[in-house]
């Protein structure tokens, strides 16, 4: 680790820090709260992912369903109207919408090849957007003379490493360059996270292996042909399993790190605060080392 006591954590003029664990836990918040503060230059891996690596796919895809229209057709050919993504930090909507859920075409669903096709794309994005990160380090410095980075990632980044690689190009990127912070969770906040995913399903990326498995068992248990599957119905019940799936790898992942729990992270609402439960972290690490 770049940091191995508290006080050198503490001390650093330069805090590097990477956020990852499940969506929902608090790794956008931590980064909003640094950000608000003046001193913290914010990363967001999943922005990063939906501009420049998938911005011109999400826009093609919007343009595509706009031309399936005469009026708009007509001004799009005319460059009289411009489509474009309005992705933030915090709306990660259009991203979300081109990545999809697979199923039935009237339901909003996607023909699974072409369902695949965007996770390959995700898969490939996502992995340059966090290779990105040393890059980003030196421009927060360099370009906008911030003191201190946060690396907020997605869910998903556990998908596209291998923990148990020591020479996993990805973690070792990130782990030369960041601390790397799991931010753990509990049973009562998944089963939390799987209600609230359940009111409001929303598409996800899975690693192909896991993707293919539970498409499966999702058509054998409902009997379902691939072109008349729920969408909706079958991302909840690829959520819970999902979960299930990433808690190793999680788990794997933070031995490259450091973790801290979501209640923890939860009542962490000032950078002093912050700052002081990485440096409790780091020194339970050394002793337990």
């Amino acid at each position: 680790m770049i940091y191995q006591s508290a006080d050198a954590w503490l001390s650093a003029p330069n805090k590097r820090v990477l956020l990852f664990g499940m969506s929902g836990l608090g790794k956008t918040h931590l980064s909003n709260m640094l950000r608000a503060q003046g001193d913290w230059f914010h990363y967001s891996v999943d922005y990063r992912i939906g501009t420049r690596y998938m911005g011109e796919l999400i826009a093609d895809n919007a343009k595509a369903h706009a031309m399936k229209v005469p009026f708009l057709r007509d001004l799009l050919l005319s460059d009289s109207i411009y489509i474009g993504s309005n992705i933030t930090f915090n709306n990660l909507t259009p991203l979300s919408s081109y990545l999809g859920k697979p199923g039935d075409p009237g339901r909003g669903g996607l023909p699974i090849d072409g369902y695949r096709k965007r996770q390959a794309q995700h898969r490939s994005a996502e992995i340059s957007a966090l290779l990105d990160t040393g890059h980003f380090i030196d421009r927060s410095v360099g370009l906008y003379g911030y003191p201190h980075f946060v690396c907020d990632t997605g869910g998903s980044i556990c998908e596209v490493v291998d923990p148990d690689d020591p020479l996993d190009p990805v973690l070792t990127h990130l782990s030369d360059r960041t601390l790397m912070v799991w931010i753990r969770g509990t049973e009562a906040h998944t089963d939390a996270l799987v209600s609230r995913f359940d009111r409001a399903p929303k598409p996800m990326y899975y690693r192909p292996d896991f993707l293919d498995r539970t498409w499966a068992e999702y058509r054998a248990a409902t009997g379902a042909a691939e072109d008349s599957v729920d969408p909706d119905g079958f991302v909840r019940f690829a959520y819970a399993r999902a979960l299930s799936h990433r808690q190793p790898l999680y788990q794997g992942m933070a031995r490259w790190g450091i973790t801290v729990e979501a209640e923890e992270v939860a009542e962490t609402a000032t950078p002093e605060a912050f700052d002081a439960l990485i440096a409790r972290r780091l020194d339970a690490a050394r002793r337990d080392a």
